[in-house]
């Protein structure tokens, strides 16, 4: 056991504090300031994880955890704060990465608050588990213990509501050993639902089909079921309708096997009112919407008078795109390739996944710089790390986070990049 003053939040989720060596200790369920006694778990040279065992010194920020699998789940790590506190300790998160990856000292950035904070996430991803006794475990993670899968209701507190009346009714009739969904000892089970409740399932892993007929039958609101089986296949449609209709902040999308929209539907409005307001007037100027989705941006950015050139691997995705902008030139590609054709631009927005932009990215972007770059980011530290190698040509204009993911560790940045050789 061992007494540690918990210093801050991790990137992780995890508190942090210091033993009487120097080195760091991560101890989740811990908040900053607080003094607490901690069972060590797994020991490096450098760094430490223990489990809490007691909290001597309490936090004013700790609060009773709302949802009542928090103890073991692994799906939240900040339930234990209050909502103001989630908020600081994310902006330190952003502050600490782009200094100790980035070399860049920043004020702690505004966090924009959700909307929600609970009952947010319009989609949702269970793991489930087959077992040798004919049953099945589904739910997330547990803490600490990731090769173990908690079994989780449709009483967590995350999902929409569509989406928890969905996952409950489905566990309900997915049959002994769940052989209405495909087969396979893991899968991975991801649930939509659009703005008017209606909802679709992804399943990834696997092999044979199952039955999806009857599940859509027996889930009042599931309009279609998907598989992957690998994660290099692109989704099959088992069952139901190939599109699912959405309406997203004035857009209309036909959404259909594993297209990407931002899990929480109201901080997403913010975010892009914000990245709208940066973009300012685009009238006749030159823009690429490099990883661009369903082109969410680009639409709006048309709209506006710009000249849109939209880059996006996924190919369903790209052709709702440009059924979406017609005026827009979208390109079915990685964004590596496709990039340095679409340069010269005035501005580019990129909007990578968590791994953030990849070294050929930006090597096109300091051989032919943008006037300006907003680049929407899910990882403090990828987003360090990209802002470091494009130092050399861009400046940090600005800095605004969203709180996307509320009850977790994760923050999602915008940051408008000028050049500094025009």
């Amino acid at each position: 056991m061992q007494d540690l003053r918990i210093s801050g939040i991790a990137a992780g989720g995890a508190g942090v504090g210091r033993d009487a060596g120097g080195r760091a200790v991560f101890v989740h369920r811990t908040a900053p300031g607080e003094l607490v006694r901690a069972r060590l778990i797994d020991e490096k040279p450098r760094w430490a994880r223990a489990g809490l065992e007691r909290v001597l010194e309490s936090s004013p920020d700790r609060r009773d955890a709302p949802c009542r699998f928090y103890a073991r789940c692994g799906g939240c790590t900040l339930e234990h704060l209050s909502y103001e506190a989630q908020l600081s300790a994310k902006a330190v998160i952003v502050v600490d990465a782009l200094a100790r990856i980035g070399g860049i000292a920043i004020d702690p950035p505004a966090v924009v608050a959700s909307p929600a904070e609970l009952r947010y996430r319009n989609r949702v991803s269970f793991s489930l588990v087959r077992l040798r006794d004919g049953s099945v475990r589904a739910g997330f993670h547990e803490l600490e213990r990731p090769d173990r899968v908690i079994d989780i209701d449709e009483t967590c507190l995350m999902p929409e509501p569509a989406v928890a009346a969905a996952w409950g009714e489905l566990r309900q009739v997915w049959g002994r050993g769940a052989a209405r969904l495909p087969s396979g000892t893991r899968l991975r089970l991801t649930l939509r639902a659009t703005a008017a409740g209606r909802t679709s399932l992804l399943v990834q892993g696997g092999y044979s089909a199952g039955r999806p007929d009857e599940l859509l039958v027996r889930v009042a609101s599931l309009d279609s079921i998907w598989h992957q089986p690998q994660p290099a296949d692109s989704p099959v449609l088992l069952a139901g309708a190939s599109a699912v209709s959405e309406s997203w902040h004035g857009a209309e999308l036909s959404l259909g096997g594993a297209m990407f929209l931002q899990v929480n539907r109201g901080a997403a409005s913010l975010l892009d009112e914000h990245v709208m307001h940066l973009a300012g007037d685009v009238s006749g100027r030159t823009v690429v919407d490099a990883y661009c989705g369903v082109g969410l941006h680009a639409r709006r950015l048309a709209r506006l008078g710009a000249r849109v050139r939209g880059i996006e691997l996924d190919a369903q995705a790209v052709q709702e795109a440009q059924r979406g902008a017609p005026a827009a030139v979208f390109t079915a590609a990685r964004v590596e390739d496709a990039l340095p054709a679409a340069l010269p631009a005035d501005l580019v927005v990129l909007n990578p996944p968590r791994a953030g932009v990849s070294a050929e990215v930006v090597a096109a972007l300091l051989a032919e710089p943008p006037s300006r770059i907003i680049y929407i980011s899910c990882d403090p530290a990828t987003l360090a790390r990209d802002l470091k190698r494009l130092a050399p040509t861009f400046r940090v204009r600005s800095i605004r986070c969203f709180d996307l993911f509320p009850q977790t560790a994760h923050i999602e940045s915008v940051v408008e990049l000028t050049c500094a050789t025009t």
